[in-house]
């Protein structure tokens, strides 16, 4: 409501944010990227509590989508940001939402199992989070393999499926006949093969030979499903280190039971938000 006398009391960014990837790999209009580059990341709303607690919003990938549309109105289509850019942008949600600029994490010793409460700094993390190379390209044989970052569409829809196949394995346990138990733990397996070969092949950009460079992503994905074994497994590799360098470095903790150091991952999801 644009006469709303209360409107000068409505939130504000309190944190600026420059995207790991600067702004590439996103569709045209699906980002509003400021001369400067930097994103005004405003703080979460009760409404965005309500959200990122509904359990299908979580499920589906809603909450985030609906965290991001709220939190950053410069991201046009939140379906678009890429896995490069999204631990980032929840961080800085989270930071700006924050008055300490601090988040708690719960951990467990590996050596005495004591558990502890850490606070980390959200900033460091931030500052820590790179752009991974998607510039240099796998070299096999007279093969050139270019990447690229995967959407947070193209990654939700793969989670789904996988969640969808962990509870088909759950219910062959219930499966009395061996064969039929069999047989569906093939075409499980068969399933989960052929999801993973249809991500790596959405991030291939392309393959180039020395005669044609192929873009076609069934080209591709057919490719995949036929070299060599070791040939798919340099591909699969390379893929996953490149991710591997976008994602939160794991943060080291001392026990203050037995004074035991150790590394431990940090994710976050969006009912990590909220106190």
């Amino acid at each position: 409501m644009e006469n709303n006398p209360l409107k000068q009391y409505f939130r504000r960014p309190s944190v600026y944010m420059k995207l790991p990837s600067g702004g590439a790999g996103y569709p045209e209009g699906a980002l509003d990227l400021p001369d400067n580059g930097e994103l005004p990341i405003y703080p979460m709303t009760a409404i965005d509590e309500i959200t990122a607690r509904t359990p299908d919003a979580l499920f589906n990938g809603t909450a985030v989508v609906e965290l991001i549309r709220s939190c950053v109105p410069n991201i046009k289509d939140p379906w678009a940001v890429t896995n490069v850019d999204l631990d980032a942008l929840l961080v800085a949600i989270k930071a700006a939402s924050s008055p300490s600029g601090e988040m708690d994490v719960e951990s467990q010793c590996p050596k005495c199992e004591d558990v502890s409460t850490f606070k980390i700094v959200l900033g460091g993390i931030l500052a820590g989070l790179t752009n991974p190379d998607f510039d240099t390209e796998l070299e096999v044989g007279d093969l050139s393999i270019k990447f690229r970052p995967l959407s947070f569409k193209e990654v939700n829809q793969a989670s789904i499926e996988q969640f969808d196949l962990q509870r088909m394995f759950a219910s062959l346990e219930n499966m009395t006949d061996e064969d039929q138990k069999s047989k569906a733990m093939q075409e499980a397996l068969a399933r989960i093969t052929n999801l993973t070969m249809v991500l790596l092949s959405k991030s291939i950009v392309h393959i180039k030979t020395p005669s044609i460079p192929v873009t076609e992503l069934d080209y591709i994905l057919d490719f995949l499903q036929h070299c060599d074994r070791n040939l798919y497994i340099q591909i699969r590799d390379y893929s996953s280190k490149i991710r591997e360098q976008s994602e939160i470095k794991p943060m080291t903790f001392t026990c203050a039971s037995c004074s035991h150091q150790y590394e431990q991952s940090i994710t976050l999801n969006p009912t990590d938000f909220f106190e």
